[in-house]
């Protein structure tokens, strides 16, 4: 895997990788596709690349797109993740991961770490925030590795999983 290349990208970018978003997607997910949530992808990627912060990194094997991580930074003061803590962290600035999705033939290869570390390196927020669906214990004990710590439960569209709300510290 030595071979993999990441590319960052940013919100003007997103028309020459929106497909490419919307392959991988298609790839990681063949399975669920039927799925109400998993065909709205398009919705998210749209929403996400929207922000002018929009950040993007693409892991590639060869041509061959095999993953990617994005996100951006939430709105001050109006973080969702605040829904569940008593107390904010001070400071309280927080870069969003909404995807990490790698292509099954590369899973668990380290790549999903590579693209994740590569997404957050130079992020002027103080923390991270992902959510997990709590129906897959192993990936959030897997990001529990990655210094997060899951702070919550949160059920962000009717028809959405119930996710597990994990925050990181960016500042260790």
């Amino acid at each position: 895997m030595s071979d993999v290349r990441l590319t960052r990208h940013g919100h003007h970018d997103l028309a020459d990788i929106r497909q490419t978003l919307l392959d991988v997607h298609a790839d990681a997910y063949a399975d669920q596709m039927e799925d109400e949530f998993n065909q709205r992808f398009e919705w998210f990627v749209d929403h996400w690349g929207g922000n002018p912060e929009f950040a993007c990194v693409i892991a590639h094997d060869g041509d061959q797109p095999i993953g990617f991580a994005y996100g951006a930074p939430s709105n001050p003061g109006r973080e969702w993740w605040r829904e569940s803590l008593d107390t904010a962290p001070d400071p309280s600035s927080t870069f969003a991961v909404s995807e990490l999705m790698i292509r099954t033939k590369w899973r668990k290869t380290g790549i999903a770490q590579r693209l994740h570390e590569a997404l957050l390196t130079d992020r002027d927020e103080a923390l991270a925030v992902l959510l997990v669906d709590t129906t897959h214990p192993r990936v959030q004990a897997l990001y529990e590795t990655w210094q997060y710590r899951k702070v919550g439960e949160r059920r962000p569209f009717a028809d959405s999983p119930l996710y597990a709300v994990m925050l990181r510290d960016l500042r260790d």
